[in-house]
This record gives C-alpha cells, sequence and structure tokens, in this order.
C-alpha cells in the first residue's frame, strides 16, 4: 500500500481511513487525525442503522 501511495501522480489525493494505521504509513503522510469519541448514541442503545454506520 506504501508504493502505490507514494507511485501515484503528483497532484492526486489520496484519503486512507481506520484504526491502528502502522507506523510507516503515518510516516509518509502528510495528514494524520486521531478521533476519540465523547459521546455517541450507541452507548444509549441506539443501533447501528443502515446507510448510516454501515
Amino acid at each position: 500500500m506504501i508504493a502505490a501511495l507514494q507511485a501515484r501522480p503528483p497532484l492526486q489525493h489520496a484519503i486512507v481511513t481506520g484504526r491502528g494505521a502502522p507506523p510507516a504509513l503515518r510516516e509518509i503522510a502528510d495528514t494524520v487525525t486521531e478521533m476519540n469519541m465523547e459521546k455517541h448514541a450507541f452507548r444509549a442503545g441506539v443501533r447501528a442503522m443502515p446507510g448510516i454506520e454501515y
């Protein structure tokens, strides 16, 4: 994956999402964002909804 990202055209943007990115991927990234859940409907018993969570 890292080789493919590095070989992409200079003006092509790529967005990679998910948890637990390996250090090598984080190293080549221009931006790394870490999100933490402060409040979520799941905690109140609201189930995942089609078209939103999956």
